[in-house]
């Protein structure tokens, strides 16, 4: 009996250690901004969660340098990439290196790639196949005596080190493309406003639109099998969730990754669905189109309040701090003229900055993506219309009326304070009420760094194509944006009375 009790007593703190090792893992993935990468960084995260440990899902975070940037500031640990990418994009090797030194300078950046997942999902040039058999395009290479065609290409595409640059050298194509958004290019070929589009060779449309793989005869694309590109110390930090991960290796060939994009695109199935149909043994068939849900549908989600709280927060707290900075930093460019015009430039080179790379760019800084260098972002942003109206309204307040108060025995502050700022007011405010609603719609755009709000609807809406989707996100940043004005036109109508 006393060697039964000890085994009893093994077995307790045995499992006692495991609910502890759970409850102390937490892994977070990401995915950028399209379809399949949103899939399979849910899958990975509904993966970790079947073990008890805590994984959450940061989807649609922009392009490669964002997600990248993310990854090594350490804000996610793990997230879907394609070995091309990894090589040529991020890497800046040539195609075909060695994968000891893939793994070698990964490492020198503290990370690692593997579980291969089981497809490749390469880049490829698309056409309609009625142009493609009218104009005599098979190959990437028929392009080239064809200069009047009109191609556009996604904008990462168009910059990567495996994309428009190296292509177009390597062709010798004298075509100069113009940018559009990927989730947009498939409309665009099927209305005829395009002529030709970058690809990836998983997505669900091509066969949908009957459109036209042109074939890659000079070998130009490298080999794009999909991986998992992670922090290199995730399998000791969370070995239980890692574990299940690595099972996923050579789980998805390209015929199921095909019809799990369908899924998202033709049938309007949620990525949490897609997800937990192919973690429960879905065998999963290549979807036909059906309706997707309504506008009034998508518009009252579940998670309308969730936006709407994130939003509002975002806007709230920028929008606060750019008004305890820009203020004080207006007034002292009213004050002492020498530094005006450089506080005016300053703020106004902000405004110039994409919000998209200088979001990228605070990533790095601050080391963590989501709230905060969202509303680092937004702040940066107000302050011009609030910096330039509070100088503007200090500097229109007479002269006459400044002196008057400090005859009548104020001091400088209370002048300011007494004269200046309520005759400034009216001013101050108009800077205030075109911040606000710039804030408004600028904090879409947070949701590309995980920051949640009504962006997150309008990533996904571009991903999918899905204009019910877009339209879910618009119309409730809009009508936020027209209660925020109505709210400041009230403030200036009791300040004017004030």
């Amino acid at each position: 009996m006393p060697g039964v009790r000890k085994a009893l007593l093994f077995l307790m703190f045995l499992a006692c250690g495991m609910v502890v090792a759970q409850a102390d893992e937490r892994v977070v993935v990401g995915s950028k901004r399209f379809t399949e990468s949103y899939i399979l960084g849910e899958i990975v995260a509904q993966t970790a969660r079947t073990t008890g440990v805590r994984a959450e899902h940061r989807p649609g975070l922009g392009n490669t340098a964002v997600v990248l940037e993310a990854l090594k500031a350490g804000s996610i640990d793990i997230y879907p990439e394609y070995l091309g990418t990894i090589e040529q994009e991020i890497l800046k090797l040539p195609a075909g290196s060695a994968p000891e030194t893939i793994a070698r300078e990964l490492a020198r950046l503290g990370l690692a790639h593997g579980v291969p997942l089981g497809f490749s999902n390469s880049y490829a040039l698309a056409t309609a196949e009625a142009l493609a058999v009218q104009r005599g395009m098979r190959r990437i290479s028929d392009l080239r005596a064809q200069p009047d065609l009109r191609i556009a290409l996604s904008q990462e595409f168009l910059g990567r080190a495996d994309g428009w640059p190296g292509l177009a050298a390597r062709y010798g194509l004298p075509q100069r493309p113009s940018a559009i958004d990927h989730g947009l290019s498939y409309a665009a070929l099927a209305t005829a406003r395009i002529d030709v589009t970058d690809i990836y060779t998983t997505d669900a449309r091509i066969a949908e639109l009957k459109l036209h793989t042109l074939q890659d005869d000079a070998h130009y694309f490298p080999r794009y099998d999909a991986v998992l590109l992670y922090r290199a110390d995730l399998p000791q930090r969370a070995p239980l969730a890692w574990q299940r991960i690595a099972g996923l290796q050579g789980r998805i060939d390209t015929a199921r990754m095909i019809a799990m994009n369908a899924e998202a695109e033709l049938q309007g199935r949620s990525f949490a669905q897609i997800a937990a149909g192919f973690l429960s043994g879905d065998a999963g068939t290549v979807a036909t189109p059906s309706a997707h849900s309504s506008f009034w549908q998508r518009l009252t989600a579940d998670d309308l309040g969730r936006l709407t709280r994130q939003h509002l927060l975002l806007v709230a707290v920028s929008l606060a701090l750019a008004t305890l900075i820009g203020v004080p930093l207006g007034a002292l460019a009213a004050a002492w003229r020498p530094i005006s015009g450089p506080v005016m430039a300053v703020v106004g080179l902000m405004q110039t900055i994409p919000s998209l790379a200088l979001l990228a760019a605070l990533i790095p800084l601050l080391g963590r993506i989501g709230t905060v260098p969202a509303i680092v972002a937004l702040t940066l942003y107000a302050l011009l219309p609030i910096v330039r109206n509070t100088a503007t309204g200090l500097e229109q307040v007479p002269r006459a009326l400044k002196d008057a108060g400090l005859a009548l025995g104020m001091t400088r502050a209370q002048c300011f304070r007494l004269v200046d700022l309520p005759l400034a007011a009216p001013v101050l405010l108009a800077g205030l009420k075109t911040a606000a609603v710039l804030t408004v719609g600028t904090a879409t755009i947070a949701a590309f760094i995980g920051a949640g709000g009504y962006g997150e609807r309008i990533a996904q809406g571009l991903a999918l194509n899905d204009g019910a989707m877009l339209l879910a996100g618009a119309v409730p940043s809009a009508a936020l944006a027209l209660l925020t004005q109505g709210a400041f036109a009230l403030l200036e109508r009791w300040a004017a009375r004030r």
